[in-house]
């Protein structure tokens, strides 16, 4: 039940393929956020090259701290990349000395709003947390050994083998263990 107790953002494999210099995971990391922080760098007087160095020195930062194991997510990565990038280019502007001209507005409230939204997130997650563990508990144990194994990772014919069941009846049982959860939690959020 370890992988249960503790609750990890599947974004967690963008930390995970930085630690492991998966080429693969980096190329979807510049793909999919390099854009957003170049747009915001741009409209705050920075360059293209600008924007180039606070994207490495945050990737830099956060596989340093994924590296030491101290670096869990449990919220979207975009939002946690995106923050700590802003806040990395609002330090560089304010070394430079280089006052804002755009009409955006003040960087303490953007800061403070996606603080606020991160807050949120967080918060949500781990109410969900608790109403999943509590509802995990209420599973029979075997339902709770095949979901616990199953989030671990490896592959469904492995795990089958590794609880003496065929490859089909586990994949069957976890359906139905997953149902019985669901129904679990559902049933427990109408009645809130």
């Amino acid at each position: 039940m370890n992988s249960i107790s503790q609750t990890i953002h599947p974004d967690q494999r963008f930390l995970q393929g930085l630690v492991n210099n998966d080429t693969a995971v980096i190329r979807e990391i510049y793909q999919r956020f390099s854009g957003k922080i170049k747009a915001y760098i741009l409209q705050n007087n920075g360059n293209e090259e600008d924007a180039a160095d606070i994207l490495q020195e945050t990737l830099i930062d956060l596989f340093r701290q994924a590296k030491s194991g101290g670096l869990l997510l449990s919220c979207p990565f975009e939002a946690f990349i995106l923050l700590i990038a802003k806040r990395k280019w609002i330090n560089e502007s304010k070394k430079r000395g280089v006052r804002r001209v755009t009409n955006l507005p003040d960087e303490a409230s953007v800061i403070g709003e996606d603080e606020r939204l991160l807050a949120e997130q967080m918060e949500e997650k781990e109410r969900n947390r608790k109403l999943y563990l509590s509802m995990f508990a209420r599973l029979g144990e075997k339902c709770r050994e095949i979901i616990s194994r199953s989030l671990s990772g490896k592959p469904q014919e492995e795990i089958a083998a590794s609880l003496g069941l065929s490859y089909g009846y586990l994949r069957k049982k976890k359906s139905e263990c997953m149902a019985t959860l669901i129904q679990y939690i559902r049933s427990n959020q109408s009645n809130s």
